[in-house]
C-alpha cells in the first residue's frame, strides 16, 4: 500500500482491510487510535450484511412459493399455506432484528472512525510536537529594540480597545473596539478582501451560526465540541472559523471537474473556548474569544492538491509582504499538525515586545478528509472521486493588528500604518490624543 492510498483514508473498507496500515499512519502522530476495536466492528458490520442480504435472498424466494401456492392452491387455509406463511413471518422477524443490529452497528462505526484524525502526509517532517516543527524561510527584517511596548499597553496608551468595559458585557478575553482601533480592524478586513478578490478569489459571507453536521463535516465534531459555543435550545452552534461553513457549502454535491478548483475567501467573527489555553494570552489581541478571520478555502482536483498548497500559502504570505511584516513560515511536523490537516505550513508574524514569532496563518492541505465527511465530490475518468480541500487563514485580524501595533510603534508613542493599507485606513500614522 502507496501513499495513493491514502485517497481511501479512514474508509470503513480501508479499516476493516487493512488495520495495520491504518494504524502505522495514525502512530506517526504519536497518539494511540483503538483501530483494533474498530477493526472488530467493521467486520462484524460486514457480518450482519451477509447474514442480511441472505435472509432477505431467503425471504423473496419464499414469497415467490407462497404467492404461486396461493394462485394454484383451492384452500387459502391450508396447513401447508399456513406453515409457509408462518416461515415468511420468521424470516421478516430476523430481518427486522438485523437491520437493527445493522442501524445500530452503524451509528457506532461512524461515531468511532469520526474521532481518527487525517493521516499526515508522507512529506511532513515527523515529530511529537511543535518544538519538532520545522523552520522553512524567513521573511523581512524583525524589529529587535530595547524597551519596545507591548501591542496591549500600545492600545490602551492610543485608546484603540477596552478590555475592562467589555467583562460588564460579557466577560474576560472578549474585548471592545473603540475609534482608530475599530477602524483599523474595520480597514484591514476590507483590504484582505480586496487582495485575495483581485487575485480570482469568491468573496462569500457565510453564517456565524451552523449546525452539527457542518461542525462534523470540517472536522471540529465531536473532537473538538469544549472548545466551541452550543445555543441552548438549537442544534446550533457558534462557528469557531469560516472554515465551517465553507466546507459544508457544497455539503452532498458532485462538483463539475471543468470548473475547478473553487476558490473562496470570506469575512466572518470567529468563536472560541480557548480551553485547553489556561491562563496563556491573558491580555491583548492574541487569544480571545471572538475574534474576526479573513478564510482561504479551495476546492480541487484530487491530483492537483499538493500544488495547490503551495499556492494558498502564498496568497496568505502575500498579505504580510504587502503589509511589510517580518515573519517565517514553518512545516508542521505530524505529531502537531490539526485533526482534520495531512500537512500544514503555518506563517508567524514577528511581535518584537516577546521577540518571538506567533501563528497568524495556518495553510492546510486535508486531502479528501473533510470531502469525504461531507459527502463532496466530482467525476475523474468517469468514476466518481472525492473531492480535496484546503483551507488558511488570510488573515486572522486580530494578530495582524498587534502585529502592525509593535512593528510600527513610534517614539513618540504614535504608530505608523504600512503604506499599502493607508488608503483603507485613511491616515498614514495612529497619533496619541
Amino acid at each position: 500500500l502507496g501513499y495513493e492510498k491514502l485517497k481511501r483514508v479512514l474508509d470503513q473498507k480501508l479499516i476493516r482491510e487493512n488495520p495495520t496500515f491504518v494504524e502505522d499512519n495514525l502512530s506517526l502522530r504519536g497518539k494511540v487510535y483503538n483501530i483494533p476495536f474498530i477493526h472488530k466492528l467493521s467486520l462484524e458490520r460486514k457480518e450482519i450484511d451477509i447474514e442480511l442480504s441472505n435472509l432477505q435472498s431467503e425471504s423473496k424466494k419464499l414469497s415467490k412459493i407462497i404467492g404461486q401456492e396461493i394462485r394454484n392452491s383451492n384452500n387459502a387455509n391450508s396447513q401447508e399455506l399456513n406453515e409457509l406463511k408462518d416461515k415468511g413471518n420468521k424470516y421478516r422477524t430476523k430481518v427486522s432484528e438485523f437491520e437493527e443490529k445493522k442501524r445500530i452497528l452503524d451509528k457506532q462505526l461512524e461515531d468511532e472512525i469520526s474521532k481518527l484524525p487525517n493521516f499526515p502526509s508522507k512529506d511532513a517532517p515527523f515529530g511529537e510536537n511543535e518544538n519538532n516543527n520545522v523552520q522553512i524561510k524567513e521573511w523581512g527584517e524583525p524589529l529587535k529594540k530595547d524597551n519596545l511596548k507591548a501591542h496591549w499597553e500600545i492600545g490602551e496608551n492610543l485608546n484603540l480597545f477596552d478590555s475592562l468595559k467589555s467583562t460588564k458585557i460579557s466577560k474576560s478575553r472578549f474585548i471592545t473596539l473603540t475609534g482608530n482601533g475599530a477602524r483599523l480592524e474595520r480597514a484591514l478586513v476590507n483590504f484582505m478582501l480586496d487582495v485575495h478578490s483581485n487575485n480570482g478569489y469568491l468573496e462569500l459571507m457565510p453564517p456565524a451560526l451552523v449546525n452539527s453536521e457542518s461542525l462534523r463535516g470540517s472536522g471540529q465534531l465531536p473532537k473538538f465540541s469544549n472548545e466551541s459555543f452550543k445555543c441552548a435550545n438549537d442544534d446550533l452552534w457558534l462557528s469557531p472559523t469560516a472554515e465551517v461553513p465553507l466546507t459544508a457549502f457544497h455539503k452532498n454535491e458532485i462538483i463539475d471537474p471543468k470548473i475547478l478548483p473553487l476558490k473562496y475567501v470570506a469575512y466572518s467573527p470567529c468563536f472560541r473556548r480557548e480551553a485547553g489555553s489556561y491562563g496563556r494570552d491573558t491580555k491583548g489581541l492574541i487569544r480571545l474569544h471572538q475574534f474576526n478571520k479573513v478564510e482561504l478555502y479551495w476546492f480541487c482536483h484530487p491530483n492537483k492538491s499538493l500544488e495547490a498548497h503551495k499556492e494558498i500559502t502564498a496568497d496568505a504570505e502575500s498579505i504580510l509582504k504587502k503589509l511589510n511584516l517580518p515573519y517565517r513560515s514553518v512545516d508542521i511536523c505530524t505529531g502537531d499538525l490539526g485533526f482534520s490537516s495531512s500537512r500544514t505550513f503555518d506563517l508567524e508574524v514577528w511581535l518584537p515586545s516577546s521577540k518571538c514569532y506567533r501563528e497568524i496563518s495556518s495553510c492546510s492541505n486535508c486531502l479528501d478528509f473533510q470531502a469525504r465527511r461531507s459527502s463532496i465530490r466530482t467525476k475523474i475518468d468517469k468514476k466518481t472521486s472525492y473531492i480535496h480541500t484546503l483551507n488558511g487563514s488570510g488573515l486572522a485580524i486580530g494578530r495582524t493588528m498587534a502585529a502592525i501595533l509593535e512593528n510600527g510603534q513610534q517614539p513618540d508613542g504614535s504608530v505608523k500604518i504600512p503604506d499599502a493599507l493607508v488608503p483603507y485606513f485613511g491616515s498614514s500614522l495612529i497619533k496619541t490624543i
